[in-house]
Formats: structure tokens, sequence, C-alpha cells
């Protein structure tokens, strides 16, 4: 193809990778520009007082549906199990879901969703082309999950975007119904295409069945709801439940488009944006705070001991053999 082979010359040129480097050190001044002049006006003293008179049943509510997420995620393998047709253990295959999840939502996709799996399911036996399978499975399971949920949630009950914001809310709309748009595509490709398999640069891909679909769809929306719902009850359901979702589902979509990882900033910068006009900016504050602990610093620390318990583990069964 042309477009790929100027695309190799231009990559081959001397100067790109110093190209690169200098444009990712500007956007990471621009996202530190914006998260200092963003953290000036917020009174981090109220921030602490609200996070230190935290009630506890509130923290506990978070805690029980954040492993229910981790759950949820694990059926995410489980399905790809039943689509690539491997028969490895229901708790391995949770376990590897749970702990590459951890990493996920710390240090991206291509550290926990990729990397972490490949070493794991490889440790267990599993061929490269069935764990590369299952990954591609798994992300696209949440996403549909998202388009599912997105879609719904912004043609219904878009949220109210500040007048600064260039999409605004019907153009929210209007990106809700291109979202479903996708989403009924792909359910009606794997209910009614005769050709189920194609080959893509020597990689296979197969729809699974509609029932199989389906439950993609269930299971990723269930996950947003269920992430919605710690929020919720970490906000003190002083937000209704959808608005939640929404403004989540938004935060989703700008995490994306900026790359920045675990969404760091641009999480508290959406839910600050849309919310503080409804309760005080160091209460949402508190509350996206004790989000990340709850969903993201704790599994990551768990997720961390599990890993090196693993990676001993087969390290000492190896030595075991040679001996």
């Amino acid at each position: 193809m042309p477009g790929t082979d100027k695309n190799s010359n231009l990559m081959a040129r001397r100067w790109w990778p110093w190209f690169k480097r200098i444009a990712t050190l500007v956007f990471l001044a621009f996202v530190i520009t914006l998260l200092v002049s963003q953290a000036r006006h917020i009174e981090w003293n109220k921030v602490i007082v609200a996070l230190q008179h935290y009630p506890v049943s509130a923290s506990w509510g978070a805690v029980l549906l954040a492993i229910a997420s981790f759950a949820l995620y694990g059926c995410y393998d489980l399905l790809g199990r039943r689509y690539t047709g491997h028969r490895l253990g229901t708790a391995a295959v949770m376990t590897t879901a749970a702990v590459s999840y951890g990493f996920t939502l710390n240090l991206g996709s291509l550290i926990g969703g990729i990397a972490v799996r490949l070493r794991l399911y490889s440790r267990l036996g599993l061929a490269l082309g069935d764990i590369n399978r299952i990954i591609s499975f798994s992300i696209l399971t949440n996403w549909l999950g998202y388009l599912l949920l997105a879609g719904g949630v912004f043609c219904l009950l878009p949220p109210a975007l500040p007048d600064s914001w260039k999409i605004g809310s019907t153009g929210l709309r209007l990106a809700g119904f291109a979202l479903l748009g996708v989403a009924v595509a792909y359910l009606t490709a794997c209910t009614f295409l005769r050709t189920r398999q194609w080959q893509l640069r020597g990689h296979s891909i197969v729809l699974p069945t509609a029932p199989l679909a389906a439950l993609q769809f269930a299971a990723g929306a269930a996950n947003w709801l269920v992430m919605s719902g710690i929020l919720f009850i970490l906000l003190q359901h002083r937000i209704e439940f959808f608005m939640v979702v929404s403004v989540l589902l938004v935060a989703a979509i700008a995490g994306v488009i900026f790359r920045v990882p675990a969404n760091l900033g641009v999480l508290e910068a959406v839910f600050v944006a849309l919310l503080s006009s409804q309760i005080p900016q160091h209460e949402v504050l508190a509350a996206v705070v004790a989000y990340r602990v709850v969903y993201y610093l704790v599994p990551l620390a768990l997720a961390t001991i599990t890993y090196v318990l693993i990676e001993a583990k087969s390290k000492k069964r190896a030595l075991a053999i040679k001996a």
C-alpha cells in the first residue's frame, strides 16, 4: 500500500526518533501544566478533611463493588476460553485476568492487558495464537460494553456539558447514536454473516457466535455499571446514578484521547467540571481520590504481590524439574 510505504520511509529518517521524543515531552509538559493550573484552584485541605470523615459503610460498599468488577473482568477471559476452546481451569483464568487488570488500570493496556497476560498465560502453557485471541476478545468485550451503555446513556440521558466544551450535549447525543450503530453492526455480523473467518496479515480473525457476542455486551456493560456504582457510593448517593454513569463514560473518552496512564488528572478534571455545580468541588475530588485508592492502587498492590508469587512459584518448579 502506498500509504504504508510513505510511513515506513518517514520512520526510517534519522530525525524521526528525536521528533517522537520531543513530541512526547511537549505533550507531557502540556498535561503537567494543565494539571498544575487546575490543582492551584483546588482546596486540598478540604479534600483531605472530606476523606478523613468518609463513612465506613461507603468505603466497604465501594470495596465490595470493586471485587465484583474484577470478577466481571475475569469473566471476559472465561468467555475468551469459550471462544478459543482452551482448557485452563477457572481459577487460573480468573487470577490471570485479575492480575492483568490491576496492571492495566494503572500502567495501560500494553503492559497489563497484553504483556502480563502473555507472560502468565505462557507460563500456563497456552499457545501464542490462543493468547492473542484471548487478549483481543477481552479488549473487545470491554469496549463493546462501553458502546452499548454509552450509546444508550448519551442518547437518552446526556450530561449537561460546560459551554467551553465544543461537542455539547447535542453532539454527545449524536455520538451516542453512532456508538449504538457500531454495536448493532457487530451483533448483526455475528448473527447473520456466513463467512466468519478472515486472514489479516497472517492473523486469523473469527467472529464469535451471536449468543457469545450477546454475553460480551452483557459482561462489558455490567462492568461499566459496577464501576459507576463504586463512584455513586463514594459520592454518597448525592448525584443521580445515571448521571454518575454518564460522567464516567465521558471521562473514559477523554482518557482515550489524552492517553495519560491511569487516566491520571483526566478523571478528576471531568468529574469536577461536570459535577461541581451540584456538590462542592472538594467533595467531588475526595470521592474520586477514594475511587483511585479502592479501584486502582489497592488492586495494583495485590496484583504485584500475586505476580511476584506466581513468578517465584514458576521458577521454583523449573529448578525442581532441572534437579
